[in-house]
């Protein structure tokens, strides 16, 4: 039996370094690896990805198909559960390493029958791990290399303080005109860190640093489903898309509504992408889609006045 092993990363700055040793960790025997060109959107279905396609179509009946984790290939429960169904109609196993997923067997089956094990318990857990896959989500953006870096000799996370016993030196070096980006090299610390064992010692135009506006931070809005839709096939950039894919789906009644966390910038221009849904030249808007448009400009608009 073949293992097949699936890799992608949404954009051409990620790499699959941190998936290849979540993979080689596993100990996969004699992996098949189908991995997407680098940058590979997450916008089209999983079905319709070229590599997915090439995997499904090498792929044979008891073949164990390996994920890193299961937002590698999929955004969101219906995707999950269009990929189960191919992949239980081909006979495949499916094995997710890491992350949501990863403790659940999604291709049990009643050994008489053959058809799959508590349907309902699955769509309830499916359901339950959104979150998770919503939090895995964010750690791919945030932690994608760091696990690889380590492994390449490189530390992660923040860098030290200057050391007590060197911060008389370092004072005296900044005194004598070396450049606190120098210092940071020297010593292996972040500028940060050498701004603060000389802080009283900077001059004072430096005090123009505390004018500078603090970075926006992300707010989450509900967008209308009608809004997401739309928003879903427009020409987004990066920031814009990020936020799109990682937004929580919330049933209203019939329809839905995403809930996107982003910084108010990135929410005022996908306000800005979907003005088309109010009307363009020759095509008259969709009362539905205007509707829904105008109760999202609302929600960004009391964010920007707020």
């Amino acid at each position: 039996m073949a293992n097949p092993v699936y890799k992608r990363v949404s954009t051409d700055q990620q790499s699959t370094d941190r998936q290849h040793l979540v993979l080689h960790e596993a100990g996969i025997e004699d992996p098949v690896v189908f991995e997407e060109q680098a940058g590979t959107s997450s916008r089209p279905h999983p079905l319709e990805r070229p590599k997915f396609g090439e995997l499904l179509a090498y792929a044979r009946p008891g073949d164990t198909v390996h994920f890193s984790e299961m937002f590698r290939l999929v955004r969101g429960t219906g995707h999950v559960l269009d990929v189960l169904d191919v992949l239980h109609t081909g006979r495949l196993a499916l094995r997710i390493h890491d992350g949501a997923f990863s403790t659940t067997d999604l291709t049990a089956r009643h050994p008489r029958t053959g058809e799959l094990l508590s349907t309902v318990k699955f769509m309830v857990q499916t359901l339950a791990a959104a979150g998770e896959l919503q939090r895995d989500l964010q750690r791919e953006l945030t932690y994608d290399g760091l696990r690889a870096a380590e492994s390449k000799g490189n530390k992660g996370g923040h860098r030290p303080a200057v050391p007590a016993d060197k911060t008389d030196a370092v004072r005296t070096a900044y005194l004598e005109g070396r450049s606190i980006a120098a210092l940071a090299r020297d010593h292996g610390v972040s500028r940060g860190a050498i701004r603060t064992a000389v802080a009283d010692l900077l001059p004072e135009h430096t005090a123009v640093d505390q004018d500078v506006p603090a970075p926006e931070l992300p707010v989450t809005l509900d967008m209308p489903g009608k809004v997401a839709d739309f928003l879903r096939t427009a020409d987004l950039e990066p920031a814009e898309r990020t936020a799109l894919d990682q937004g929580v789906t919330v049933r209203r009644g019939q329809g839905y509504t995403l809930r996107v966390s982003a910084t108010p910038t990135v929410h005022h221009q996908l306000l800005i992408r979907c003005q088309p849904l109010d009307s363009t030249p020759g095509a008259p808007a969709i009362p539905a889609q205007r509707k829904a448009r105008r109760e999202y400009e609302n929600r960004v608009n009391a964010l920007v006045a707020g």
